[in-house]
């Protein structure tokens, strides 16, 4: 994927971004938070569907049948994800104490959140085995080191993509890992300009092959290379409504 071409297309969006009807907008947003919800907690194992997380965070019905952990899981993402905006628009560094926050709104009412393991995990199907906690805890504070001066070295695209792959193959908590990283990661992404990202769970396979990659062999390609497919795509998605919107505007002024 050319970053150039991001950078062309991320420009139009945030000069644009505006002139969009405030109801397409807004609509638009509020379908893309139910679905990336839904996305990020299937990838974990939720087993609410798409429509059964709509009914749930837009209408306050709750799922009949479903563990109260998992209900838990979505209303906690939802509000997760709404804490992260709230940073970016107060201008609020990705750090710790932030990453820390996400991950206890992420397990209010399930367990203590916020708090790194103190025992070994291990990550069923994968290579790759977690470091244990005295090699975990020296890694997790070189790793919000690192996102101080990573920015130098990487593009947005490839900094949103290392901050997920690397704090996952750390693998601080006890759970929640992977929804935490798809957080950072969009942290990442709407703090440098580029709209948030949800990872298909259809697309799980492939995005775990990835991650693998990156915690085997070091290999950051793949997984940057399909973050940035997935902003590109919704990158389209903004720069359609803005044409449609500027369609509009032209014939209503003829």
């Amino acid at each position: 994927m050319d970053y150039q071409e991001l950078l062309r297309k991320r420009k139009i969006y945030l000069s644009g971004r505006t002139s969009i009807p405030e109801l397409t907008l807004q609509s638009f947003e509020q379908a893309f938070e139910i679905e990336y919800t839904h996305n990020s907690t299937a990838i974990e194992g939720n087993t609410l569907t798409l429509m059964e997380t709509k009914v749930l965070l837009e209408d306050g019905i709750s799922i009949g049948g479903k563990r109260l952990r998992e209900i838990y899981e979505l209303v906690n993402h939802q509000n997760a994800y709404r804490y992260v905006k709230d940073c970016i628009a107060r201008e609020q560094k990705l750090d710790e104490a932030v990453v820390k926050d996400i991950h206890a709104l992420l397990m209010k009412n399930i367990f203590v959140g916020g708090i790194y393991r103190n025992v070994d995990v291990y990550i069923s199907g994968a290579q790759h085995t977690p470091p244990s906690p005295l090699e975990m805890y020296r890694q997790i504070k070189i790793f919000y080191g690192d996102l101080a001066w990573k920015g130098r070295e990487l593009n947005a695209i490839e900094l949103a993509a290392w901050s997920h792959a690397e704090f996952v193959r750390i693998h601080p908590f006890p759970d929640g890992n992977g929804r935490t990283s798809r957080l950072i990661m969009n942290y990442q992404l709407m703090e440098n300009g580029f709209p948030a990202v949800s990872i298909a769970k259809e697309n799980r396979l492939a995005y775990f092959n990835t991650l693998e990659a990156y915690a085997v062999e070091g290999d950051l390609s793949p997984f940057a290379e399909m973050i940035a497919e997935l902003v590109d795509q919704q990158l389209d998605r903004y720069l359609g409504m803005l044409e449609q919107s500027q369609a509009q505007e032209m014939k209503q002024e003829l």
